[in-house]
């Protein structure tokens, strides 16, 4: 397999939104991260990119029919192969929590098994995007039990939160066509984070501009959908996918830590020059 094709399949430009979602799970929880952060990065890297390769794997028979582009259909990987890179990302993911102690191991086994749920079912199943978004959410809790095994409420609702906001996303993705009303209803998940955002800004002011930012970018997203011209629904996606990063940066800064905020925000801007390179979807 050449290296740009495991990029491909990894979706590596969508990374830095896995290292902001880490970064808030552990500020949420209390912790002020160290030199060891760089481990918790690296275990929660694998599990997304081995995830992307189980995505791959799974969905080659769909891909060979409606994208032929990808690089199993197209012969530039074998799906055997794919697979075994892919649930070994995973078990080395596991592992290098276990050196966080059995909670955060446990947490990585939960969410092993999670992204291999979905890579397998989210076709058929109607609630995938709810399954995506406990992905990114035991991001959250995986990276607080890296640290301490109390996790307050803050990273609670963060996570609760997160979901809802890869729900919208999700089932955006999912849709071939948004010209029919009933098809919007999922973006009703995204105005969650905006409303969550305004009630913490009442109490931490400095949190403001982090919560316009993320408000702004939202609106462009879903100025996208609106206009739907050609490419509208994709570039939405990821632009959605990218305002992960935004969204964490809100939730540091509401938790006290303006400072901290503004390295999801080199998060958010890395995504989106790696996008312009690997595509994110």
């Amino acid at each position: 397999m050449k290296f740009r094709t495991a990029l491909t399949l990894g979706r590596v430009s969508n990374l830095p939104t896995v290292w902001t979602n880490a970064l808030a799970g552990a500020l949420l929880a209390g912790a002020r991260p160290g030199p060891e952060f760089a481990l918790v990065v690296l275990a929660f890297s694998l599990f997304y990119t081995g995830g992307m390769f189980l995505n791959d794997a799974f969905d080659s028979p769909w891909d060979a029919r409606e994208r032929p582009e990808r690089p199993i259909p197209s012969g530039a990987a074998g799906a055997r192969e794919v697979f075994l890179w892919g649930f070994g990302l995973l078990a080395a993911g596991v592992l290098a929590l276990t050196a966080f102690g059995a909670e955060a191991a446990m947490a990585g086994m939960a969410l092993a098994g999670v992204i291999t749920y979905y890579n397998w079912n989210h076709k058929a199943n109607p609630l995938s995007p709810v399954v995506m978004g406990l992905c990114r959410a035991l991001i959250y809790v995986g990276a607080a039990l890296s640290y301490t095994v109390v996790l307050p409420g803050a990273l609670w609702w963060g996570s609760l939160v997160l979901v809802c906001h890869l729900i919208g996303l999700t089932y955006i993705a999912k849709q071939e066509t948004l010209a029919r009303v009933e098809n919007l209803w999922p973006l009703a998940f995204l105005a969650v984070p905006v409303l969550y955002g305004a009630w913490l800004i009442a109490a931490a002011p400095l949190a403001a501009p982090f919560w316009v930012l993320f408000c702004g970018w939202m609106a462009l997203a879903l100025w996208l959908l609106r206009r739907r011209q050609r490419g509208d629904i994709p570039r939405a996606v990821v632009s959605l996918i990218a305002g992960i990063s935004l969204l964490d940066a809100l939730l540091i800064a509401a938790s006290g830590l303006p400072g901290l905020a503004l390295a999801a925000l080199a998060g958010f801007g890395v995504t989106l020059f790696f996008q312009r390179y690997i595509a994110g979807t």
